[in-house]
């Protein structure tokens, strides 16, 4: 036992070292209570937690729990980092993206904490035309400028690089990306890939004359979006990716060119450890296609908070979810980093949003002083393992996407559609059953809240992959019920009705009353069913009380008019109970069909 030598205070001197094996027969304690048997590993396994790709994560990891070796921050596989300083010089930049041609909003970001321009451009952003008139006093040379142009990158480009001009940047100080991704074009809008040909132009330009200025990004948002999972997200980017490899040194430029001409793009989620070990995976895997190419190098990283995530209602959620996304990205080793503003969901963002998703990157920075450690993950047993494993599954998704003849075949044929429409159609299931729970949507949703008002955001690309959100269930049962509100003055209702002391039914009636209120169903607990205005009625106590009174209570309410009734609690045999709701039910279509019943369309 090691003796602090500056106070003799022995650390746990007195208590033998615990053993994995002391471990899992506590854990076969607690099982057998239960009324589970099983013992070690299988033990340990019980209480594991299903993630996606056939990932778990397990409740215990040790020094046993090995990965490769990841090398050091800077170096390959680029695990721990690409840069050797990772961000510990300035923290890491901090992108904001801008839909409309709002100069005043371009150039309050950039004085109050946001360090490059992320803008839209084209038909359904700002017009090539106005890009001058949104960078009007912007420093070119310091503030980096990232396009995202769809189909117009040839004009777009040659905007900003005559505005470079114009305004006397050295081609050297020119810092930012063209934003050119014919694939991602084609997985948002269903159409083929544009032609490449002035991409590689722009490429080699860019090689040649610009050694600040990248020409493609690697935009695997579109798949996270649609639904996919993390090694999704991670097999559809490298695919990607290999695919631009192919076309630009088929082009002429040398792969170590063509590799430094791409800059890859991963949504970051509130799941922290996920993302984490993503964006980490994913510097790893692109180590090894660059490394097989002939051209070791590390991958340059944009993470943007997801949007599947953001809720519509109780925004304000929405600012911890980002937080949360925002340390994981940094964490993961993001070079630059979006916070999407809460209000994302509902339209253009207002000056507080926008406000609220700059001071997000910049307290986690300069309050949290989370940039000064290199790889804060870096060691953990945990992470380092779910990185090993993320890989694998990535790199297994993407030799499927090279099997159907790469990114552009897999898109063509609807299968990468398939694919990712499995993956939401799982999850969609535990979001509807609120093994996912959303806060404010499926758990502690507030019926009486005023949703911000926004003017709408131009119109996003579409004709291609979907785009999910995990709220779009919950959100059209309380479309509905609003609709109900707007047009008779009130919203459907559910009497409660608590028998028993307090002590009996209070967390039942808790559950009951979050449930309906999910999907937009006001409960009523005072007074009698009559007096309610509700149509249907929820029996909420004990087991034990259930077995004495639930069928006389039943009885009565069906008497005094109630036309279904419900009970907080797993299936019995009750006479007078035509259905019941429990912790796994199938939220959703329970209240669809509670709706449907009270004539809510």
């Amino acid at each position: 036992m090691t003796v602090l030598p500056d106070d003799g205070l022995s650390l746990a001197a007195e208590f033998p070292d615990a053993t994995h094996e002391q471990w899992q027969r506590l854990v076969e304690g607690v099982l057998r209570k239960s009324g589970k048997e099983a013992s070690g590993t299988a033990a340990e396994d019980a209480l594991s937690t299903p993630l996606e790709d056939g990932l778990r994560a397990r409740p215990l990891y040790t020094a046993d729990d090995s990965a490769p070796e990841t090398g050091l921050p800077g170096f390959a596989p680029y695990v721990r980092g690409g840069r050797a300083e990772g961000n510990t010089l300035g923290g890491w930049d901090v992108r904001q993206r801008h839909t409309t041609a709002d100069n005043s909003a371009v150039l309050g970001d950039l004085e109050n904490g946001v360090t490059s321009l992320w803008l839209t451009v084209g038909e359904q952003g700002i017009p090539v035309a106005s890009l001058g008139k949104v960078l009007d006093g912007v420093y070119l040379d310091l503030a980096p400028v990232v396009l995202d142009p769809g189909p117009e990158v040839a004009s777009a480009a040659a905007e900003l690089l005559r505005l470079y001009e114009e305004r006397g940047i050295a081609r050297e100080a020119a810092r930012g990306n063209l934003g050119a991704d014919p694939l991602g074009f084609a997985a948002r809008t269903g159409a083929e890939a544009f032609d490449f040909a002035p991409v590689a132009a722009l490429a080699r330009r860019c090689a040649e004359e610009y050694p600040g200025l990248r020409a493609l990004t690697v935009d695997a948002l579109p798949y996270n979006e649609a639904g996919g999972s993390a090694a999704q997200e991670l097999g559809a980017s490298l695919a990607t990716g290999v695919a631009y490899l192919r076309e630009l040194t088929g082009t002429g430029l040398s792969v170590e060119q063509a590799v430094a001409q791409l800059e890859f793009r991963y949504a970051a989620t509130a799941d922290q450890f996920l993302t984490i070990a993503k964006l980490r995976a994913a510097r790893r895997l692109w180590a090894r296609v660059a490394e097989v190419c002939g051209a070791p190098g590390g991958q340059v990283q944009h993470a943007v908070t997801s949007p599947v995530m953001m809720s519509r209602r109780d925004p304000w959620v929405n600012m911890l979810r980002t937080t949360v996304a925002t340390l994981a990205a940094g964490v993961g080793g993001a070079e630059s980093v979006t916070v999407l503003p809460f209000d994302h969901a509902l339209g253009l963002p207002d000056a507080f949003a926008r406000r609220i998703a700059r001071n997000t990157s910049t307290i986690l920075v300069e309050e949290s002083h989370l940039s000064r450690v290199i790889d804060p993950a870096g060691g953990s047993w945990y992470v380092e393992r779910l990185t090993d494993e993320l890989a694998h599954a990535g790199w297994e998704f993407f030799q499927h996407i090279e099997q159907q003849g790469g990114q552009a075949a897999a898109l063509a044929s609807d299968s990468l559609r398939e694919d990712l429409a499995t993956t939401w159609a799982a999850r969609s299931a535990k979001l509807a059953r609120r093994r996912e729970p959303i806060t404010g949507v499926s758990e502690f949703p507030n019926l009486a809240e005023r949703l911000p008002e926004r003017a709408p955001a131009p119109e996003v690309p579409s004709g291609g992959l979907p785009r999910v959100r995990r709220d779009e269930a919950y959100e059209a049962l309380r479309a509905r019920s609003d609709a109900h509100l707007a047009a008779t003055g009130s919203r459907p209702r559910v009497f409660l009705a608590a028998l028993g002391p307090a002590a009996a039914h209070t967390a039942r009636l808790a559950f009951a009353s979050n449930l309906f209120q999910a999907g937009g169903i006001e409960t009523v607990t005072e007074g009698t069913f009559e007096d309610s205005g509700a149509a249907e009625a929820c029996l909420c106590s004990s087991d034990a009380l259930y077995e004495e009174q639930a069928a006389s209570v039943a009885g009565e309410l069906r008497s005094a008019g109630a036309g279904h009734v419900f009970l907080a609690g797993r299936p019995g045999e009750y006479p007078g109970v035509d259905a019941y709701v429990f912790a796994g039910c199938d939220a959703v279509a329970v209240l669809s069909a509670t709706l449907d019943r009270m004539g809510v369309s």
